[in-house]
């Protein structure tokens, strides 16, 4: 398989790949050719407390993936656990000989004022969305620098570029994703290793539903909330996060490196 992309044949592996925005980037890089090793914590969690990825659409998105003519690994692993999140990459590399592109989508939103968070839920969002990434960058790191070459994207926000109310501990995690990107971007210049913040506006997933019923309120009425959006929509949508995936994964975007890719709808222009 040939495409633009030049992705056909490379391996990626993506972390909150069950659904949302993981999904859709599973399926486009899919779609380009790419071998895809995805990965889910596939079960509930304490906090935040609203439904995350299964295990039941974790393998129906490995055979859809399949059925497109690629190899499809799944995995269910919590970013969290270095022990499984060893294993699955060095399954990986055993099984499909490399890996080219890290996408760091696993994380978590939930609101609550900063005084008010409770220290079990400051953990989480950070151990998930921050220390998570990190613990899946490690273990892949050593086989992108073997190769000479690789990509890492980190799926930070807006949330990363401004301060937002009843989200600081969210914010957080995001800022300190953007800061890993920079840092990383320094460190493994040498070994042709790009690493990139990806920084959407709210995107249109079941995550927001979620965080409506938990706030008593509608999704739409989150969206209003939390982003005011220059162009008139609520929010994006995971195929808008995927084809920028495709894109900064892509030799298209060779020399973008330690920066931040915005999709935000205007926001941070008001």
């Amino acid at each position: 398989m040939s495409t633009p992309s030049g992705l056909a044949g490379k391996v990626a592996l993506i972390t909150g790949a069950a659904h949302g925005q993981g999904r859709a980037s599973v399926i486009a890089l899919a779609r380009e050719g790419c071998h895809v090793a995805a990965v889910d914590v596939a079960r509930p969690l304490a906090y935040p407390g609203y439904a995350l990825g299964t295990a039941a659409e974790l393998e129906a998105l490995a055979e859809e993936c399949r059925s497109l003519g690629v190899q499809c690994l799944a995995f269910a692993a919590d970013v969290r656990d270095d022990v499984a999140v060893s294993a699955a990459v060095a399954e990986v590399a055993e099984r499909l000989g490399r890996i080219d592109i890290l996408f760091n989508n696993a994380g978590i939103c939930g609101y609550g004022l900063a005084h008010e968070l409770t220290e079990a839920a400051w953990d989480a969002m950070l151990d998930i969305n921050l220390k998570g990434a990190w613990i899946v960058a490690r273990r892949v790191i050593p086989h992108m620098i073997e190769r000479r070459g690789g990509v890492i994207l980190n799926n930070s926000s807006v949330a990363g570029l401004r301060g937002m109310g009843r989200l600081s501990h969210y914010a957080a995690s995001k800022w300190g994703l953007v800061g890993l990107t920079k840092s990383w971007a320094i460190e493994l210049a040498p070994f042709g290793i790009r690493v990139v913040a990806l920084c959407p506006t709210g995107v249109n997933t079941a995550m927001n539903d979620g965080l409506a019923a938990l706030e008593g309120m509608t999704p739409q009425q989150i969206a209003e909330r939390s982003a005011g959006n220059l162009l008139p929509v609520p929010w994006i949508e995971p195929e808008d996060v995927a084809a920028a995936v495709v894109f900064l994964a892509s030799d298209q975007a060779r020399f973008v490196t330690g920066s931040e890719f915005v999709l935000d709808a205007g926001l941070l222009a008001r």
